[in-house]
């Protein structure tokens, strides 16, 4: 069966059996890496996937269920220019073996998504779904606050000069 998915900003169709993870086929027929298949459960996280602003386990999510637009991590930087949590999980040094940072990124871009200013608390409360077995979620945290005043920083740049 042909099912027709939106990712990244671009159409894709591909010939599946529909109730097929969507995780099998990012990586599989799209050839997207970003997300991992780490436990096929939907319970670790390393396959998370924005699907309309939400942060979905794409292990557990037939494609024939999808509707709308799919981010991945291979989505978030656009023109070649890292997204802020991107370089901020640079600048923070935050993996060690790096399985989980594409569950740990983008659960952090549907947070700062949702609430631009979030407290420690609110971080670990919204991120503590997406496990890390290197338990570098300090640094984690630290990313994310600091990926937060980067695009707040953004954003004040590009509303300069706007007249309302």
């Amino acid at each position: 069966m042909s099912i027709t998915l939106r990712v990244n900003g671009n159409t894709r169709t591909v010939d599946v059996d529909p109730s097929t993870p969507l995780l099998y086929i990012l990586r599989n027929d799209l050839g997207l890496e970003g997300p991992r298949f780490g436990c096929g459960l939907g319970q670790c996280g390393a396959c998370t996937v924005i699907i309309n602003g939400a942060a979905v386990r794409s292990c557990v999510t037939p494609c024939s269920a999808v509707k709308g637009e799919i981010t991945t991590l291979e989505g978030l930087s656009k023109d070649g220019v890292l997204h802020p949590i991107q370089q901020a999980w640079i600048d923070e040094q935050v993996p060690q073996c790096g399985y989980c940072q594409n569950g740990q990124m983008l659960t952090a871009k549907v947070l700062l998504d949702r609430n631009p200013n979030p407290s420690d608390a609110d971080i670990r409360k919204f991120m503590a779904g997406t496990l890390c077995r290197c338990m570098t979620y300090y640094r984690i945290q630290a990313a994310i606050r600091r990926a937060a005043t980067a695009m707040k920083t953004a954003d004040t740049a590009s509303n300069e000069g706007v007249v309302a």
